[in-house]
């Protein structure tokens, strides 16, 4: 994984972040979340299980999904509202606001830009995770992050081959 990097505002509010570098270009990726998220689980199936459209539509501000995913080996539930979409910028940011994240978290921001690579093809995915903890013992999810970095992996081998 690439340089992780954690700021804590106090101990129950951080955010961790980080670049993953692909082969496929910034626009393709940011594709795949704002308007096909639902083709996810295709391309990372061991990450993500499945994407509903909740309400709204696919690729605009104000749409619910829902994803079942598997993190640490357990079956999981998140359902997010897209509260940001640049496509000029290749960035779109998740708010959570049902799920098993919010048994540990009273909120949860995921945001997903890509630019592409200077010099040459492919593109750096950054990775930013912000978020306020309901205790002192809940983890940082640096975990969540691996499992980001691992699904961007999975879903540029998809395009890839696409």
């Amino acid at each position: 994984m690439a340089a992780v990097t954690k700021t804590e505002v106090s101990s129950l509010v951080g955010k961790l972040e980080t670049d993953v570098e692909i082969k496929a270009s910034a626009g393709k990726f940011h594709h795949m979340f704002a308007e096909k998220p639902h083709h996810v689980s295709t391309a990372s199936p061991g990450h993500i299980q499945n994407c509903e459209l909740h309400e709204g539509e696919w690729g605009k501000v104000g749409t619910v999904v829902i994803w079942n995913y598997v993190h640490d080996g357990v079956a999981k539930v998140a359902k997010e509202r897209i509260e940001a979409l640049e496509p000029e910028k290749n960035l779109i940011t998740f708010r959570v606001i049902e799920g098993d994240l919010m048994k540990e978290y009273k909120s949860f921001v995921i945001t997903i830009q890509g630019t592409p690579k200077h010099g040459g093809p492919g593109s750096i995915v950054h990775w930013h995770l912000e978020y306020e903890k309901i205790s002192e013992e809940v983890a940082h999810p640096e975990t969540l992050l691996q499992f980001c970095v691992d699904m961007s992996k999975g879903i540029d081998e998809y395009l890839s081959t696409e």
